[in-house]
């Protein structure tokens, strides 16, 4: 099986911490290359980042924190970064990020590309640096041709890798990886995972991201109503088969998007094993 990493989000409530610590029990042992924490965004929220990568690192993982532009000053940005280094972080997931609920206004940083660039002067080659692909296409892209230059800046600034939106159709990857090579970009594009358990949440995700569920899929995982284990059964099934199309194609790795919930997770790794 190809290499695997997972990303968390960073939890608020002492039930969410206890959820996340099963959870990562659960995950550990599949031996990842390493772990994501997504981005609290804007003032107190930050310290949820870092305390979460804090609680990793204590189960001895390699953590990638997740940087955004929105909501955080340089100046804020620039500590947490000295912050990550002193903990021993080597790797980060720099993303623009979508501006907090209930703020007015970014951050000093307009896009990821800007954010790459302040990682490195400051931190020089210290960090492996992923930043977002999209399939699919980023829903406020004013072209297909733009979206893919400005991932060509992102990895020109010093992005090392590249881990895509999720998706569902195996030629979006196909086609997406074949579009980046032809204009030059080289850097390892790891395809992201979204296992399916909770079908409305994912409806909801994905109007939200602008990932696109098929039609064959939404309708047949409407046939199960409200059966929680037919539609994790199926829906590993499906990722399962997306998965192997995709490790054919020549995918790097695995990305998964636990939700911080490890049992569609391992249902999907089961199929694959």
């Amino acid at each position: 099986m190809l290499p695997i990493s997972f990303e968390f989000f960073p939890p608020k409530t002492d039930e969410q911490r206890e959820v996340l610590e099963r959870t990562v029990t659960q995950l550990q042992p599949l031996a990842p290359e390493y772990v994501s924490c997504t981005f609290g965004a804007g003032g107190s929220t930050l310290s949820y980042t870092y305390d979460t990568v804090v609680a990793l690192k204590a189960h001895g993982l390699e953590v990638a924190p997740h940087l955004s532009c929105m909501g955080g000053t340089r100046e804020e940005i620039g500590e947490l970064l000295d912050r990550y280094v002193a903990l021993g972080c080597r790797h980060l997931v720099a993303l623009r990020g979508d501006l907090p609920s209930g703020m007015a206004t970014a951050g000093e940083f307009r896009y990821a590309v800007d954010l790459v660039r302040f990682v490195r002067e400051r931190h020089g080659n210290h960090f492996h640096i992923e930043v977002a692909g999209y399939p699919e296409f980023h829903p406020q892209a004013h072209s297909a041709g733009d979206d893919l230059r400005h991932l060509r800046e992102k990895v020109s600034a010093g992005a090392d890798g590249i881990i895509t939106q999720y998706f569902y159709n195996a030629e979006a990857y196909e086609r997406f990886v074949e579009d980046a090579r032809r204009i030059g970009i080289e850097a390892p594009i790891v395809p992201g995972i979204m296992p399916v358990s909770n079908f409305s949440q994912l409806r909801r995700f994905s109007a939200q991201c602008g990932a696109e569920i098929p039609r064959w899929l939404e309708r047949r995982m409407a046939d199960f109503g409200d059966d929680a284990e037919a539609v994790r059964a199926y829906g590993a099934e499906v990722v399962g088969r997306l998965c192997r199309r995709l490790a054919a194609a020549g995918a790097p790795s695995f990305h998964f998007y636990t939700l911080n919930r490890a049992k569609a997770t391992l249902a999907v790794l089961e199929q694959l094993r």
